[in-house]
């Protein structure tokens, strides 16, 4: 005698999950960075950090103590430049990535003045604020310019031997420069996105944010996602 094999019907959970597109309410939370963005956030991040410090031992003895971490100061000079072209090849792809939400509005416009001053100190309420404010799209752009200087300068400081030494020093120059100010903004940029905003972090590592911080930071953004501009 035969058995027959009764197969119970597959359920909807056990379908495949897909990963919530950006833009998008679930329960009490709004989906902000899908995980590709989040991955190529963080690779900006971890090859811009083993710039620093392979850079600073190369820059200064004071800080020969970081060369410990990758081995000593040769091993840093030899990868110090691999590091800057992936922070360069990373932040190519964030800007192809993002520059679509990053172009500046008329809204954004105070942020070349006191929109800046009011943000930095707590004050004021901006009800037009859509996905990334002003500062945001600001910053972006600034890194952007950062990130072609330091590769450009960079380039320069990797086969000096192309190049004349007049602009081997400029190189030099500008590419300290230029990490000083991009070290700075990433200091504030660090700053603002933890202590300063709490519930800011998590949209980088769980890709989502509460219905609360959205509706006011990004209250624009958060009318959008939830749909009460088209309700009123």
């Amino acid at each position: 005698m035969s058995r027959v094999v009764l197969q119970a019907p597959r359920s909807e959970s056990a379908a495949p999950r897909r990963a919530p597109r950006e833009d998008t309410v679930i329960g009490d939370e709004v989906v902000r960075h899908r995980l590709a963005v989040r991955v190529i956030h963080w690779s900006v991040a971890l090859t811009f950090f083993v710039c620093i410090f392979t850079g600073m031992p190369i820059w200064s003895p004071v800080f020969g103590w970081m060369g410990a971490f990758f081995g000593g100061l040769e091993v840093c000079r030899w990868l110090h430049p691999w590091a800057g072209a992936a922070f360069a090849l990373f932040s190519v792809l964030m800007f192809i990535v993002w520059i679509g939400d990053m172009r500046l509005d008329k809204s954004d416009r105070g942020w070349f003045g006191p929109k800046a001053f009011q943000y930095m100190r707590f004050q004021g309420e901006d009800p037009d604020v859509g996905k990334y404010n002003g500062g945001q799209k600001l910053f972006f752009f600034a890194i952007t310019l950062a990130m072609l200087g330091l590769l450009l300068t960079g380039f320069v400081l990797w086969f000096p031997g192309y190049f004349s030494r007049g602009l081997a020093e400029a190189s030099l120059f500008l590419h300290d420069i230029t990490f000083i100010l991009a070290a700075i903004a990433i200091v504030g940029h660090i700053y603002l996105a933890t202590a300063a905003e709490p519930g800011t972090f998590r949209a980088m590592t769980r890709g989502t944010v509460e219905k609360a911080w959205a509706r006011m930071h990004h209250p624009r953004w958060y009318r959008e996602v939830t749909g009460e501009e088209r309700r009123r």
